[in-house]
């Protein structure tokens, strides 16, 4: 049977909010009869686009991650609510129903992924609901797909197999660390630029007086004495090792001179960091 899933990639996000005001258009002032009430024109956010920094000047970069309801498989809000106040459709929808939920400020911190919000007003539960009114009316996108301008936010309609087949091919993950046993339906692409560490740095020549940078040295990144990763320093003399787990870990940086000569910085890696300039 086909069901809904998010895809998403984080190096296509540039925070512009366009889903999260779209979501707005659509659920502001409207109620939609089984599936929500009106949603609150502030203080929820049915998609939260989060932050992350990363490095060191002068190497830093910005990271964003919208997260809708990953409409969870395993979804720890059916379990909490009982009675059908909270439930998942055959398309894998999940729906907090406005009626059976009413008064239920409990299902709020059932989400371990922080995605409902509690309507102060209406005194319900309410969260992103895949716009399952619009879905079944025929639409094929949700209005946060619809208006996202750089394509980072997607949905398809896929047989588990299919889905399975995507998420190898693409490379996709689930966000939550230790909370995969709620088996989300949001997949992200990229997920490494919000959740690991980079290693940058910069070759060139000369002295701090006067230097140039050094296009094409091969730059090698090496743990417990074994080759991870190599490149080519680009056109300013800047390498970059993304991807790589912030636990600690010893690596080692070798850059190649022209002349065939060796320069090393060790990095003891618990964030993301700029080696500084190594000069060959």
């Amino acid at each position: 049977m086909k069901k809904y899933a998010f895809i998403i990639d984080i190096a296509k996000c540039e925070n512009c909010n366009n889903c999260f005001l779209s979501c707005k258009d659509e659920h502001c002032g409207n109620n939609w009869p089984g599936i929500s009430l009106s949603q609150p024109l502030h203080g929820q956010r049915w998609i939260n686009i989060r932050r992350r920094e990363r490095g060191e000047f002068p190497f830093i970069d910005v990271a964003y991650l919208p997260q809708p309801c990953f409409h969870c498989d395993n979804a720890p809000c059916v379990r909490a609510a009982g009675n059908g106040a909270v439930y998942r459709r055959e398309d894998g929808i999940v729906i907090i129903d406005p009626e059976k939920a009413k008064g239920r400020e409990e299902i709020v911190s059932s989400c371990p992924f922080g995605a409902i919000w509690w309507n102060e007003e209406a005194q319900i539960p309410q969260k992103c609901t895949f716009c399952a009114h619009l879905l079944d009316q025929g639409w094929k996108k949700t209005r946060c797909v619809q208006a996202c301008p750089t394509s980072a936010l997607s949905s398809v309609f896929l047989e588990d197999k299919e889905l399975e087949r995507l998420i190898r091919e693409e490379g996709l993950e689930r966000y939550g660390g230790e909370r995969q046993d709620a088996k989300p339906r949001c997949f992200y692409k990229n997920l490494h630029r919000y959740t690991r560490a980079f290693i940058a740095g910069t070759v060139a020549t000369g002295d701090k007086l006067r230097s140039d940078c050094v296009e094409g040295a091969t730059v090698r990144l090496l743990k417990d004495g074994n080759p991870v990763a190599e490149q080519k320093s680009d056109a300013f003399g800047d390498f970059k090792f993304d991807g790589l787990e912030a636990d600690g870990s010893v690596y080692i940086v070798e850059v190649l001179s022209s002349a065939g000569e060796r320069h090393t910085v060790e990095i003891e890696l618990k964030k993301s960091c700029f080696t500084g300039t190594v000069r060959v």
